[in-house]
């Protein structure tokens, strides 16, 4: 045998094997990294899953709505955790701070209005850690007061706002302080109503509407079935629900609004708005305060044609309670101005408002009121107004007696907030007067029904979904733990199946010698 001429034919045989081991080498090595990897990634992602799952079952957040209403300027405190699937879990008011007199009472002096707000944003810190100052928004609503402002002062008023928000430490843009509509007020107030009695992501048909009576404004909102302008249309998405709502802020028919405009006509000698028997020569009547009671014009608000003509009426101004007189003359106010309805429609003055369908709440002074004369829930109305009958028919001096802890002014105002009641609900948006499906409430269980609560869960939850959105990897496990246990059993599965994989890709070579021709023969051999 010529050893030499085999060494000389093993030798270029020899090199091609060591090639295809090195790439062999590669090609196992490059399968086994993209399995570490896999690995990893599932072990991050798991992990990330059980950190963000605990940060956001355990961690309290918090948010604050300042109420510029227009009797004081209050501040709410919220507290808010997450739950399952990135949902907020709402805890009750953390605290509120009233002040007084409200934003509209500065129009005259805007930098006067510093040093209430400075004062709410003291409150507002001693209720949220002070590690969590920069990540709680606080917003700045005003409401009617403000809103029957002139929009210069409306803007001084705000802008002193701003600045003080601006260097609270809290979260704060510029946007956030902000007059809202009457519109905003009654939708917030019906989404608080509703996430309170449970409905809120429910049924549309199965919601409470809301008629709210402040003291510049009312609200009218709830789910109509029936054709809505647009004007008075808003739409809610709670969910994967979405909401219908009328709603519509009557300015200027508030409780306290209404009865100057009452003493505005008494005073002004307006006998469209004055009862009948006010037309006495030389006398005018007020239907709506209790016999005996003394007027203090001085104090009223009146514009400046009635203050001339005040001194001429003063004198011959009497208090003769007459709930049925004062019911009219209420009439008289809210349908002011309904020749102008261009609608098919107008219960209130010129404004469309649809029939009222489903059950109702009815808040703040329609509360109040209730409160005060305590009649059966059942038949509201009804009791409403034998109880205002006999209230404002009775002697100031034994009014006095019966109710001392009352001032003068606030117990002389229930003849006409029984009587504005019933011409409101009743004579104007045809409530019947036994009819039980509206209940009067400030609360629900322990909820305040407060629109600034409102306010806070649809922002609240709003700012949550841009949250989720922006996070693809939160929103692929965040729904259901299930979810992440299937992406770890369909990793397994894969490394299971890539496993074989790269066995498979590893190539078996033999050597053998051939002894005819007297060289070695290097072959590929089966794949194992």
């Amino acid at each position: 045998m010529r050893r030499p001429h085999v060494r000389n034919q093993v030798g270029p045989n020899s090199t091609d094997q060591h090639k295809m081991d090195a790439t062999i080498k590669l090609h196992t090595r490059s399968i086994k990294s993209k399995l570490i990897t896999i690995i990893t990634l599932i072990v991050l992602l798991s992990c990330y899953y059980l950190l963000k799952s605990k940060t956001k079952s355990f961690s309290k957040k918090y948010g604050i709505i300042i109420d510029g209403g227009s009797t004081g300027t209050r501040i709410h405190v919220f507290g808010y955790r997450i739950g399952s699937g990135g949902k907020a879990v709402f805890d009750f008011e953390e605290g509120a701070l009233k002040v007084n007199p409200g934003l509209s009472a500065y129009a005259e002096d805007p930098e006067g209005v510093g040093g209430s707000v400075e004062e709410l944003v003291e409150f507002g810190k001693g209720k949220v850690p002070r590690e969590l100052w920069g990540e709680t928004e606080v917003r700045l609503m005003a409401t009617a007061g403000v809103r029957l402002l002139d929009l210069e002062v409306q803007d001084q008023i705000l802008n002193v706002c701003r600045r003080i928000l601006r260097k609270s430490g809290f979260k704060f843009q510029d946007s956030w302080a902000s007059v809202i509509t009457g519109s905003d007020e009654g939708l917030y107030a019906w989404v608080v109503a509703n996430y309170a009695l449970g409905a809120l992501g429910g049924d549309p048909l199965e919601t409470s509407g809301i008629i709210e009576l402040g003291g510049a404004s009312a609200q009218v909102t709830f789910v109509s079935m029936e054709p809505v302008p647009p004007e008075f249309s808003r739409t809610v998405k709670f969910g994967n629900i979405s909401y219908n709502i009328y709603s519509h802020s009557f300015l200027h028919l508030g409780q306290i609004a209404a009865f100057e405009a009452l003493r505005e006509s008494l005073v002004s000698g307006d006998h469209h708005l004055a009862a009948a028997e006010s037309l006495e020569k030389g006398i005018f009547m007020d239907p709506c305060t209790p016999k005996g009671y003394s007027h203090v014009v001085e104090s009223w608000k009146l514009s400046p044609r009635s203050l001339t003509e005040k001194n001429r009426f003063v004198s011959t101004l009497h208090s003769r309670g007459n709930f049925s007189e004062c019911r009219s003359a209420a009439l008289k106010l809210l349908q002011k101005g309904k020749e102008r309805c261009s609608y098919q429609h107008c219960h209130i003055g010129s404004i469309f408002v649809p029939k009222l369908q489903g059950k109702f709440l009815a808040t703040e002074n329609f509360f109040h009121t209730s409160k005060f004369f305590g009649p059966d829930q059942r038949a509201f109305l009804l009791n409403l107004m034998i109880a205002g009958e006999q209230f404002c028919g009775e002697d100031w001096s034994r009014l006095k007696k019966k109710h001392q802890s009352f001032k003068d002014e606030d117990l002389a105002l229930y003849c006409f907030s029984a009587a504005y009641i019933v011409a409101l609900l009743h004579d104007s948006l045809g409530i019947a007067i036994d009819d039980q499906r509206i209940g009067f409430a400030n609360q629900v269980g322990n909820i305040p029904l407060d629109w600034a609560l409102g306010a806070f869960i649809l922002h609240t939850n709003a700012a949550l979904d841009m949250e989720v959105h922006s996070d693809w990897i939160v929103n692929i496990i965040s729904d259901d733990s299930l979810t992440l246990l299937s992406l770890i059993g369909i990793a397994i599965v894969l490394i299971f199946v890539a496993w074989p994989i790269s066995k498979w890709g590893k190539h078996q070579f033999k050597t053998f010698y051939d002894l005819e021709r007297g060289w070695y023969i290097v072959t590929r051999g089966g794949k194992s």
